[in-house]
């Protein structure tokens, strides 16, 4: 048995934001975890965020298992900073990052707990490209992108992961708070994977599914956060 702590950033995401931590609650059904604590920092989102994420809290029915924690920024930070301000916070053995969408699905997260429990893992990510049971169809040169993006790290770190920048990265919480994490934007996914490469953690991956929203849908990383990635990675592989 084992316990995760769930962070989950949020910017003006008030259309998807509770179907999304509705979805966590699969977390409690996993024989595995015996604690799950999920921490929402609302990243000072501009829109009818922080209304839905307070109707959110009323409705919610308590769980012997599951415990929520809300926190806000009172100025836009991204959403690295988001994280190290959620991660502050988490207490329990493992800690994952959920983004506020619709993209992932958190009953991937019962399969990446597993391996925790089965193998020696410091972390394990969920791979969007090896196999998961559900796949949206979508733009060609964002994965492009993302190959390259995941290339690159590969030649710093000497891994062979096939996924660097998906979202579901689980890590031993006691390893992550040991990492100083400096990104405040969407680079905080190529700095964690090359810190924990550096510091030659055991790392596995998992098939996840994944069902991407178009830039029309919302999606908010784009080719300038592809450029600034590139100049980032070669930046974190002498800063780790």
């Amino acid at each position: 048995m084992t316990s995760l702590s769930v962070l989950v950033p949020v910017y003006n995401e008030r259309f998807l934001v509770a179907a999304s931590l509705e979805r966590l609650k699969v977390l409690a059904t996993s024989t595995d975890l015996e604690r799950i604590e999920v921490i929402v920092v609302d990243d000072a989102s501009k829109d009818d965020t922080p209304a839905v994420l307070e109707q959110f809290q009323r409705d919610l029915r308590p769980d012997p298992k599951m415990t929520w924690r809300f926190l806000r920024h009172e100025r836009n930070g991204g959403k690295g900073q988001a994280i190290r301000t959620a991660l502050e916070h988490a207490t329990c053995e493992i800690t994952v990052i959920h983004d506020a969408d619709l993209e992932y699905h958190p009953r991937d997260l019962l399969r990446i707990v597993e391996v925790f429990v089965q193998e020696n893992a410091d972390a394990v990510f969920g791979s969007r490209f090896i196999g998961g049971e559900v796949r949206r169809v979508l733009l060609y040169r964002h994965q492009l992108g993302n190959r390259l993006l995941t290339f690159l790290t590969n030649v710093v770190t000497n891994l062979n992961l096939t996924d660097m920048e998906t979202c579901y990265k689980a890590v031993r919480t006691d390893l992550l708070k040991s990492i100083p994490l400096l990104s405040r934007d969407f680079r905080i996914e190529p700095e964690l994977t090359i810190k924990l490469g550096k510091r030659h953690a055991s790392i596995f991956e998992v098939p996840i599914s994944y069902s991407g929203r178009t830039y029309a849908e919302g999606k908010k990383i784009g080719w300038r956060d592809g450029v600034a990635a590139i100049w980032h990675i070669t930046r974190f592989n002498l800063l780790a």
